[in-house]
């Protein structure tokens, strides 16, 4: 049975909804729309399951999916060892690979709930299968190479954190999930990133570096927190 978003296009349903905070070009983002395109949004293990402020990235893929697109949900097994400073006054506690494990199992069930995997209608992917096999040296070379220090120290998520401090691991962040952002594209063609605003910049960051290495405009649109 068609849903309320096919009788639309899915933007117009997020925007109708308050689901938009932020997007790249919306006319370009509102044309890709009109046909079915591959979507993702990240999710951290950090707990053993969802909370409230999930609700809305959740319900963001399956409309996606109900127009007939193809979200991604993809679980953040390799970014959780490093830590997003997005939106934290001081560093997260580091966790264990075992402990980020048991958490990712915890967050693929309510997933299926609202997303309908069969037939590849939607794909599930943990970004540890990646980037724990990553060459230090290599990752500098091919990807950090395409990143200004100035550029990333301008992003909200750090500049609120330059006052309390910065590690150098979370630094490091902002070029992982853009490094993901890649690999999805190339892999799977995704087009489209989304997430909660305070990850605006490192959604930029990815759109940014496929355009770097692949000559291709992708996109970007963010949830209010």
């Amino acid at each position: 049975m068609k849903g309320e978003t096919d009788l639309q296009n899915v933007l117009e349903t997020f925007e109708e909804r308050g689901f938009v905070e932020q997007m790249t070009d919306r006319d370009a983002l509102r044309r890709a729309l009109e046909d079915p395109i591959t979507c993702y949004i990240g999710f951290d293990p950090t707990a053993g399951s969802f909370h409230v402020g999930s609700l809305v990235p959740i319900m963001s893929l399956a409309h996606m999916q109900r127009a007939g697109h193809r979200p991604i949900a993809l679980v953040g097994g390799g970014t959780t060892l490093v830590g997003d400073p997005s939106g934290k006054t001081e560093m997260r506690r580091l966790m264990s690979r075992e402990e980020i494990d048991r958490n990712a199992e915890g967050i693929r069930k309510p997933l299926s709930r609202f997303l309908e995997f069969s037939s590849e209608k939607a794909l599930m992917a943990n970004n540890a299968d990646w980037l724990c096999e990553l060459n230090y040296i290599e990752f500098l070379r091919d990807i950090g190479r395409h990143f200004s220090v100035n550029r990333m120290l301008a992003a909200e998520s750090y500049k609120v954190r330059l006052e309390s401090g910065l590690s150098f691991i979370e630094f490091n962040y902002m070029l992982l999930q853009a490094y993901d952002y890649w690999h999805l594209f190339k892999h799977y063609q995704c087009r489209l990133q989304m997430g909660g605003n305070d990850q605006w910049g490192n959604i930029l960051a990815g759109a940014y570096l496929i355009r770097r290495i692949e000559g291709e405009v992708v996109h970007a649109l963010t949830f209010p927190l």
